[in-house]
């Protein structure tokens, strides 16, 4: 229905086809240190992690366990400070922050706890957004696919109000829409559902699961126990290294 203008990165299109082998996020020996008022805090230590394409992984652990640092790393949001980021066969950790700005752009969806819609625009401009960044599909066609992804999360009703104007569900699901906008193999979300009631959240988990079996990779940083054995493998941190992990098909 809506064919994406290609465009060069880094040596890929911008049409999110990646590496055929399966293997679609490979971290090794990534470390991440903060300079702090109170000295160094290692947040992230060596860690070495390999996703294939089509998991919903979700990532749990204690509050200053690594999990925000290892989803920043993962979106290019924060550099490491030692290793290498590989996804899709972009050396993320070598990208320059305007080369970073546009794979991401077409490679990975962000979803945030506390939403971040730009509250000047509509819930219609806010998803068309990042379609007007990357220059992808015509431009009579952003409009139309920016509607079908508000559709598509049930919000359709919505397009045209301010974010200000509508529930904490309604803006998560608005983000999702938007992280949907060009069409990105990966998604990563962090604390998706921390800010919504239980029918709203199992309505979000429920679109996740739906976006795996079309073939996404979803990325979930959780505290819920619940949730995040609805995950089709779980990684745990503490102290900025895997701990545990389970793998449930």
């Amino acid at each position: 229905m809506f064919r994406k203008n290609k465009r060069a990165v880094n040596g890929e299109q911008a049409n999110g086809k990646l590496n055929d082998d399966g293997t679609l996020i490979n971290l090794r020996g990534v470390q991440k240190v903060y300079e702090t008022s109170a000295g160094t805090f290692t947040a992230l230590r060596n860690l070495d992690l390999t996703i294939q394409r089509g998991e919903f992984v979700s990532i749990v652990g204690k509050s200053g366990s690594g999990k925000t640092t290892l989803i920043n790393m993962l979106t290019g949001i924060d550099h490491p400070t030692r290793g290498e980021i590989f996804i899709g066969g972009t050396a993320v950790h070598r990208l320059s922050e305007s080369e970073i700005a546009t794979w991401r752009g077409t490679h990975l969806g962000v979803v945030f706890q506390f939403f971040q819609l730009l509250p000047t625009l509509t819930a219609l401009e806010n998803v068309r957004l990042p379609m007007d960044f990357c220059n992808l599909y015509t431009p009579a066609e952003r409009n139309e696919r920016a509607l079908h992804l508000l559709e598509l999360v049930g919000i359709a009703e919505y397009a045209h109000q301010l974010p200000n104007h509508l529930a904490g569900g309604q803006q998560q699901r608005a983000a999702i829409a938007r992280a949907l906008a060009n069409d990105p193999p990966i998604i990563a979300t962090d604390e998706p559902t921390g800010n919504l009631d239980w029918h709203t959240a199992e309505t979000v988990m429920e679109l996740f699961e739906s976006l795996v079996a079309q073939g996404k990779t979803i990325l979930m940083v959780t505290h819920d126990d619940d949730l995040a054995a609805r995950a089709t493998r779980t990684i745990a941190l503490a102290d900025g290294e895997i701990v545990n992990e389970v793998r449930r098909r």
